[in-house]
Order: structure tokens, then C-alpha cells, then sequence
């Protein structure tokens, strides 16, 4: 067996994330706590000299003027009403890069993974599965056989995912809704359970209040990872469409993590490749950035005119006195992205959600209304932010799923259900003007390898 991660029983994000930290602490890494990045500091030229910073503990604006202004701020999950990331999981770096003239890249491929707890949408690892979970609908059957004979329920996410949405759809799910699919633990035996999944058997105790040595877990596919993000080079710099080049380097900005797409996960990602992709990438940005700096190098004058542009969109939602709260227009973008975008998708739904979702997007123009002006610990005022932030994703992934015209991955059309390699082999690139108006283009895949120590693999139709 080929060994592609590190494990630590069903905790290994968890045992990466505070190995970093100790690295951190370690090298003297300073923390600014409390900071809620708003914009990135753009000059005419197109060059990143900084990104301006609001601190809530004491309601002051920070303008930080780097050499190098790296983007590591995770996916946008909350766009969707059940996902498995973090609330503050809102994408903030995509939509700073949209704001900034900047594309976002295959932003049409979003993973939902097959076994988000139901009603929480907390993740239960796939190393469950792994360990010889199986998945059953309303008659005990175990479906997936029918689905994927070979591999089972170790299927690839998106066929596991559509394959447990047919299920529920057509009428097998479990529960007095019919609107879930069970997920079995309890042949493994106590032992195995506390030795290789107890973190799942705590998350399963405390948000399902199942005990999984005796009955299943209640599961339903939730959005768990997302392809697309800030388009980058394999030194996690950041790159655009300019003069025909679709490599072209935008200087002093990086991305890495879930918030970049290196695309080396194309349309869709394999289970722990999340991992690696924020240590290989995040050491690659690292050693770019020390080949590029030089020594002394001073700052240039960072650009006032993308200072009051940030400012100017702090103020503008800050004083917003519309009758609609945040909240409201946050849960109505969730339901229409997790309704019109979700793990089957078609034109006709794609288009009711866009029309949908520009109905919330001028609701938060025209009648937004936050009553918390104050600048200090003012969570109302940063939800309303980070808000801002998601509409402006949720517009451009719709926009790039209508626009793909085929079945790729995590992107599956009932009225294209086939992968079309001739026409659609391409990266999309998706931009959004102040105005709301959306432009795609495309870029070439990469498909041949940068050394000669592996061979190239052309794309093949995945089959069970």
C-alpha cells in the first residue's frame, strides 16, 4: 500500500495543526489577535504592498505594509447551510482578492463529503469508513454495493455523496423525515472504536447522542471542502489572466491552503490531500519568498487610494440603517446555495438560485441594517462583514457552475452528465466588477509533469 499521509488515530488534522503552532511559538511568531483582515492593499500598478486590518479590542485600523502578503484564510463552507468547517470559515481572502481585480479559479467545485452529522453538519471522519463503516438507508440495505460493487463504501466522496442523495430522494432514508442514511459502527467492537476512532466516538456522543458501540450515526452529505480559490503557481504565488497570459504573476501577493488553487486536487479532492497541500505549498511560499526578498529591502509608499477604498466599504455597511439584519440574508444565501448548488446541480436550477441569490445580494444593498455602530468587539458588524465576503463567493460559484456545461468531479449536471475532456479540460477563471457583474474566462490544465521521475497519466473515466 502506497503511504500518501501521516495518520494519528482519526485526529491527524488535529496533531499537524499543533505541531504548526509549537513551530510558531518556537520561531517567536507574532499573533495579532482580534484582527479582522478587510482589504488588501492594491497600487496602481497592480502590485500587493499590504492589507488593511481592523482591531476589535480596541476599534483602531491597521494598515500592514509587507513584502510579501500571504493568503492562508481557509475555504467559504458557510456559504452552504450544512457544512463541517468552523463558522469562521467565510472565505475572507477570496473575496479580498475579488475586490482587489483579481479572479478566483474553479470555484464550480465544491466536495461534499458523504458523512456530515445530521442536523450539525459536524464531520465524521472517512477514516471511519475506512475502518469498515458501512452506510445503510431506510430497509437496512447496504446500497453502495449497488452503486459502486467493487469499491463499496470506500468510493470515491462525490459518487458516495450522489449515491446517498438518490437514496433519500427516492424515498429509502431513515428517520421520521425519511432525510437521512445511517452510518454503522457498532460491528467494529468496543476496543477498535476507542483505539482508532475516538474522536468520532466523542463527536458522535455529543452532537448525535449516539454511543456508536451500540447504534448507528444519523449522516447526511454536507460541504466539506472547497477546490476552487485564489488561483496560484507551485510557489503559491499568485497569478492572473494579463496581456494573454494566464500565468502572470501578481507581484508581493500568495496564497496557500484551502483559500489557493494550486489544482492539485482538480474537481475533486482525495481525503487527507487537504493536509499535505497546506505543508507542501505553505513550505514551498516559505522558501519562495526567502529566494525573492533581498536583504534591507525597504517598503514602498503603500497606496492611499486602496486605503479609503477599504475604508470606504467599512463605513458604507458600518452605517447601513435598512431593516433587514444580517442574519436573515445570511441564512437565505445558505438555503438558496444549499438548494440551487448542492450535490446535483442542472441550468434551470443553477439559473432560479442566481436570480435567487441576486435578490439577497440587493437586499444587502438596499436594505441592510446594522444596529451595532460602536468599533470595539462589534460581532455584529464583522458578521455583516464576513457576509459581504460570502455573497461574493456564492455569486461566483453559481456563475462558474452555469458556465461549465459538463459533469466533473464534485460538479455533477443531470442535463450534462458526461465529462467532455475536448471542450472542457480547462480551469475557469471568474472575476466580479463593483457593480455585481461577473466575467469568466478559462486557462489551460497542466497535464505534463515538472521532472522526469514520474510518468504522465492521461485522464481516464473513473469506473466501479
Amino acid at each position: 500500500m502506497a503511504q500518501r499521509t501521516c495518520a494519528a488515530a482519526d485526529r491527524t488534522g488535529h496533531a499537524i495543526l499543533h505541531t504548526l503552532y509549537q513551530q510558531c511559538l518556537k520561531h517567536n511568531t507574532q499573533f495579532f489577535v482580534e484582527y479582522l483582515a478587510l482589504d488588501l492593499l492594491m497600487d496602481e500598478d497592480g502590485l500587493c504592498r499590504g492589507m488593511l486590518a481592523w482591531n476589535m479590542e480596541d476599534g483602531t485600523l491597521h494598515r500592514f505594509r509587507a513584502h510579501r502578503t500571504v493568503l492562508a484564510t481557509g475555504g467559504y463552507g458557510r456559504v452552504y447551510f450544512s457544512c463541517t468547517a468552523a463558522h469562521s470559515c467565510t472565505g475572507d481572502g477570496n473575496s479580498m482578492a475579488l475586490r482587489a481585480g483579481l479572479p478566483l479559479e474553479d470555484m464550480e467545485f465544491t466536495q461534499f463529503h458523504p458523512s456530515g452529522i445530521y442536523g450539525s453538519g459536524c464531520l465524521i471522519t472517512e477514516g471511519a469508513r475506512g475502518e469498515g463503516g458501512y452506510l445503510t438507508n431506510s430497509e437496512g440495505e447496504r446500497f453502495m454495493e449497488r452503486y459502486a460493487p467493487s469499491a463499496k463504501d470506500l468510493a470515491g466522496r462525490d459518487v458516495v455523496c450522489r449515491s446517498m442523495t438518490m437514496e433519500i430522494n427516492e424515498g429509502r432514508g431513515c428517520g421520521p423525515q425519511k432525510d437521512y442514511i445511517e452510518l454503522h459502527l457498532e460491528h467494529l467492537g468496543a476496543e477498535l472504536l476507542h483505539d482508532r476512532l475516538p474522536g468520532i466516538s466523542e463527536t458522535a456522543k455529543i452532537f448525535a447522542g449516539v454511543d456508536v458501540t451500540r447504534e448507528p450515526i444519523p449522516v447526511l452529505p454536507t460541504v466539506h471542502y472547497n477546490m476552487g480559490g485564489v488561483p496560484t503557481n507551485l510557489h503559491g504565488e499568485v497569478v492572473t489572466m494579463r496581456d494573454g497570459d494566464p500565468e502572470a504573476v501578481v507581484p508581493g501577493l500568495m496564497a496557500i491552503g484551502e483559500a489557493a488553487c494550486v489544482s492539485v486536487h482538480g474537481a475533486n479532492r482525495l481525503g487527507s490531500n487537504s493536509l499535505l497541500d497546506i505543508i507542501v505549498f505553505g513550505r514551498a511560499a516559505a522558501y519562495r519568498v526567502v529566494e525573492t526578498m533581498r536583504r534591507g529591502e525597504s517598503h514602498a509608499p503603500a497606496s492611499e487610494a486602496a486605503t479609503e477604498r477599504a475604508i470606504a466599504r467599512l463605513d458604507r455597511i458600518r452605517w447601513s440603517k435598512g431593516g433587514t439584519g444580517a442574519g436573515a440574508i445570511r441564512l437565505a444565501m445558505q438555503l438558496i446555495m444549499q438548494r440551487h448548488c448542492a450535490v446535483f446541480r442542472d441550468g434551470p436550477l443553477l439559473e432560479e438560485g442566481l436570480s435567487k441569490l441576486d435578490s439577497a445580494i440587493e437586499m444587502m444593498r438596499t436594505d441592510l441594517g446594522v444596529t451595532d455602530r460602536s468599533m470595539i468587539f462589534n460581532t455584529d458588524l464583522a458578521e455583516t462583514l464576513e457576509l459581504d465576503n460570502m455573497l461574493a463567493q456564492a455569486s461566483v460559484s453559481l456563475h462558474s457552475a452555469i458556465g461549465r456545461t459538463e459533469s466533473r468531479g464534485a460538479h455533477a449536471r443531470g442535463d450534462f452528465p458526461n465529462r467532455d475532456d475536448e471542450n472542457w479540460l480547462k480551469h475557469t477563471l471568474c472575476w466580479l466588477n463593483d457593480d455585481g457583474h461577473v466575467r469568466l474566462d478559462y486557462r489551460p490544465v497542466h497535464l505534463q509533469p515538472l521532472s522526469n521521475e514520474v510518468s504522465t497519466i492521461p485522464p481516464k473515466e473513473r469506473v466501479y
